[in-house]
Parts: C-alpha cells; sequence; structure tokens
C-alpha cells in the first residue's frame, strides 16, 4: 500500500506533566518509506494546564504538522477519538495516549503489515513479544486478558490484546464505521465493529509498554472494565 502520511490521533485529559514529552517523542520518529506525520491533538477539556502546555509547545514548535481542537465540555476518550477520526487526512491512522506508556519509535513495526498488503487493522499487544513490559498489577493484567478472552470468544478473533491503545488502521476503513461510544468503550465496540467488515485483515505485533500507576495519573479503573463488558455483549447482539 501506497502511505504518504500517517495521522496521530492524540486525545488528551489532564496531561500537562506529559503532553510535551510525548509530542517530542513522536517528533523524533522518522517514519519508514519517508512517511509524513499529521498530529491530532483532542484536548477533552481538561481541568489543569493542559491546554497552556500544548499552546506552548505549538509556539516553540511550529513546523511541526499539529492540528488542536478543544472540546468545550468533557466528553470521554472515545468522544476525542471520534473528533481526530473525524479530521484526519492521512492514508493510515494510529491512537496515541498522552501519557508516556506506549512508545512512538515502534510506530514502524505497525506500519509495516499495511505498507506490505498484508494488513487493513494492527493492534500493538502488550502480551506478546520480547519487548520491555513494566511489572505492575496483577488484577489489572487479569482483567485485560480476560476482557480480551470475552471479546475473542464474540469476535472469534485471536487477539491478544483488545484493550490496547495502540491500533493502526486503513483510515478509509475507520472512517466508514459508526462509532458510539465517548469512554472507554471505544476498545470493544471498535473491536467488535472491524470484526464484522467481511475480508478485513487485523495483524498484531509486539509493543514495549512503560506503564504508570495511579499515583502517576493512570485513569482507567475496574467501572471501566464492567462498561468494556457490557459494550462487548452490546456490539455483539447490536441491542
Amino acid at each position: 500500500m501506497n502511505i504518504n502520511k500517517l495521522s496521530i490521533i492524540i486525545p488528551v485529559y489532564n496531561e500537562e506533566n506529559t503532553i510535551h514529552k510525548i509530542l517530542d517523542k513522536i517528533k523524533e520518529v522518522e517514519l519508514i518509506n519517508k512517511i509524513e506525520k499529521e498530529l491530532i491533538i483532542i484536548n477533552d477539556c481538561s481541568s489543569d494546564d493542559t491546554k497552556g502546555a500544548i499552546y506552548r509547545y505549538l509556539q516553540s514548535n511550529s513546523t511541526l504538522p499539529i492540528t488542536y481542537f478543544e472540546h468545550k465540555i468533557n466528553k470521554g476518550k472515545g468522544a476525542a477519538l471520534h473528533t481526530g477520526i473525524n479530521m484526519a487526512t492521512g492514508e493510515v491512522l494510529v491512537i496515541q495516549d498522552a501519557d508516556l506508556e506506549y512508545d512512538p519509535q515502534e510506530y514502524n513495526d505497525l506500519l509495516k503489515p499495511i505498507i506490505m498488503d498484508f494488513a487493513d487493522v494492527v493492534y500493538g499487544s502488550r502480551f506478546m513479544g520480547s519487548k520491555p513490559h513494566r511489572v505492575l498489577f496483577f488484577w489489572h493484567t487479569i482483567g485485560n486478558k480476560f476482557l480480551t478472552f470475552l471479546s475473542n470468544m464474540f469476535t472469534n478473533l485471536n487477539l491478544t490484546d483488545m484493550e490496547t491503545c495502540y491500533k493502526m488502521f486503513r483510515t478509509e476503513i475507520i472512517k466508514e464505521i459508526k462509532l458510539k461510544e465517548n469512554r472507554f468503550g471505544f476498545e470493544p465496540e471498535i473491536t467488535a465493529k472491524i470484526s464484522k467488515i467481511k475480508g478485513i485483515r487485523i495483524y498484531e505485533v509486539g509493543i514495549s509498554y512503560y506503564g504508570r500507576t495511579y499515583e502517576e495519573g493512570k485513569k482507567i479503573g475496574w467501572k471501566d472494565g464492567f462498561k468494556a463488558i457490557w459494550c462487548i455483549f452490546k456490539y455483539r447482539f447490536n441491542f
């Protein structure tokens, strides 16, 4: 597949301490085949100084192709992704959290199956391969694996990490999908819906994971896990 531009969708909520660091990491990435980068930042009505941190970064990095958009009220990560997907102009897009848990240097690993025309969608798995993985919460890991297992039961996929942030899509495919979930239900919803596309080619590649604790700013919790279970059933049976 001929790819000229990669759209990088960055939903942001209360990340004043990390947003400039992740943008620096993205800036340093040299994509294969001289693919251009398009950064789309969606500030989901942060209550800290995320907005100020972004504006300061924009002023000192005026040559970096960044599009910035703000939600006037907090709508959730899924809603921020909906906005970013609609704004994307690259042939391929990838989701990038604004924290430092995922390494942008691995974009090329995700791109390769699409460039070689093997894949339409690529998930970055934290649970396969030999790359660094921070040792953190036992029950959080069990929860992720259970949600992936449950999702696989209904989609008939054999993913190892449905809940991963790193999901890369051919843009024309994801733009055709009507997305509804405004919060963390995005992950099971998009997985269920792409699994129903006839002839879709889904790949996984192993990625590193530099997870953070709740004290360091991690936001997803057990309530989001129950919501994910509901979404797995909801989008399997379309009710």
